[in-house]
């Protein structure tokens, strides 16, 4: 799954094929639109991965021939690898930075406060800390302290509560591009509470100000941000599509020209608020509105391989100026994803594997239009199969679709009891690790149902009852 250049009709066409790689590659970032690389050949697009504390790039021409720019060693796992312009970021959690520079061809190593959620906004990468700091490092002018030529990472915002930031999500007003003085954040922290700040004219040199504060969760504000990454075993084998070079970004909280998303660690529960504007700042008349509260439940196995987060992470997906959603894989093997309105949590489609085969890994993606007249960008689902087989879903049609009210998209939100049912018909069921004694499926189905449920669910969910379980 990958970004490369394309005409109309040419369909797929493969790019590039690592070397074959001893370790699980667990990390992939690419750049399709790079140029000269410092002064050498020119690479139209980077290709970096990572596995354990390792990370290795390569540059890719038009017609295909590799250049190997090196291997790095950020020291601890690198969690996190994605491109800012021509940068190479890796982050770990612990609070390391490692920075490749496109035009130096230096891999620059950064100790920083341990790192609980970032977000990007051109050239800035903004870290949500867990010392309740909000930190930037502006990539474009890639600034070094002169002192110990460490990169200069400066404080932006701390929260009045001191919470550690757990998720962070950045807003360009159309101001900013005039003036570059308007921007707004929204972040969550660990005591669930949601906050807005702003950075506007009048308050240049003071940084940002308090705009907002929401306090409705009651667990922390965590989803993680990993890009689209795809998990291969030993080769990292490329193909492409007419894509663009736009990504989505996934948060635990989302500010967006209509909404203001969070997600709680709670079965990712959502709330959801309408952000009212003028000229395309946000406003305090009328204000933020709720408009809705739900939850993308999603069942995990016991032990998953170390990079399942990275490829069914929920969302949401989508561009800030346009609809966004959520995809929700209830169980770890299924052949079927529910993608449902990031704003009020309504079903768009169901999607269902083409030859029953489990999704393994998904995401959304949008293309840029192509240049014929009145080409638009297009959504697309991409998901990844246990049988090695990419398919590939126009999620597009599927939103204009559920816009103009079609019957088959009038269920409401995620799974209905009986479609709920069948999907646990697969899974042995197990008491849940989380601390809310939710057990799901709701007992009071177990009579209903019993015979078109396995044994050993059956058992389960029987002791459930007895035992006075909390219904979903």
């Amino acid at each position: 799954m990958v970004k490369h250049w394309l005409k109309d009709s040419s369909g797929w066409q493969h790019a590039f094929t690592s070397p074959h790689i001893e370790s699980c590659i667990e990390r992939i970032a690419i750049n399709a639109k790079m140029g000269q690389v410092g002064g050498g050949e020119s690479s139209s697009k980077m290709v970096a991965i990572s596995y354990g504390s390792q990370v290795r790039l390569w540059g890719v021409s038009e017609d295909g021939a590799r250049t190997n720019v090196g291997t790095f060693n950020l020291n601890v796992r690198v969690e996190y690898l994605f491109f800012i312009g021509s940068q190479l970021v890796a982050l770990s959690p612990t609070g390391k930075i490692g920075v490749w520079h496109a035009m130096t061809q230096h891999w620059q190593i950064q100790d920083v406060v341990p790192i609980a959620s970032f977000d990007t906004a051109g050239s800035f990468l903004l870290l949500g800390c867990k010392n309740g700091s909000i930190y930037y490092i502006d990539m474009q002018k890639f600034p070094l302290r002169m002192k110990d030529n460490d990169l200069l990472v400066t404080e932006l915002y701390r929260d009045p509560s001191n919470d550690p930031i757990t998720a962070i999500s950045v807003y360009l007003t159309p101001k900013t591009s005039l003036c570059g003085n308007w921007i707004e954040i929204a972040y969550g922290t660990s005591s669930g509470t949601v906050r807005v700040i702003v950075q506007h004219p009048e308050t240049v040199g003071h940084g940002p100000q308090l705009f907002q504060t929401f306090t409705v969760h009651q667990s922390p504000v965590t989803k993680e941000a990993i890009l689209h990454n795809i998990r291969l075993p030993g080769v990292l084998l490329l193909v492409s599509f007419n894509t663009g070079d736009k990504g989505s970004k996934k948060q635990g909280v989302t500010l967006s020209e209509k909404f203001l998303v969070s997600v709680c660690s709670e079965y990712n529960h959502v709330r959801t608020w309408s952000v009212t504007r003028f000229r395309g700042m946000i406003s305090t008349q009328p204000g933020s509105t709720p408009v809705a509260s739900f939850k993308i439940v999603s069942l995990d196995e016991v032990e998953p391989y170390i990079s399942y987060a990275a490829g069914n992470e929920c969302g949401p997906f989508g561009e800030q100026d346009d609809e966004q959603v959520f995809v929700q894989k209830v169980v770890p093997e299924t052949d079927q994803l529910f993608v449902r309105l990031a704003s009020n949590g309504k079903r768009v489609c169901v999607i269902k594997a083409v030859d029953g085969t489990t999704i393994t890994s998904f995401c959304v993606h949008e293309c840029e239009g192509s240049s014929r007249m009145g080409s638009r960008p297009r959504r697309f689902i991409f998901t990844g199969h246990s049988n090695g087989a990419i398919q590939m879903w126009d999620l597009t049609t599927a939103l204009d679709l559920a816009a103009k009210g079609e019957p088959a998209t009038q269920v409401s939100g995620g799974p209905t009891a009986e479609e709920l049912l069948k999907l646990l018909d697969q899974c042995d069921l197990s008491n849940s690790h989380c601390s809310t004694p939710c057990i799901s499926p709701c007992p009071s189905l177990a009579a209903v149902a019993a015979a078109r449920i396995k044994a050993s669910n059956v058992a389960f969910l029987n002791q459930s009852q007895e035992t006075g379980g909390t219904p979903c």
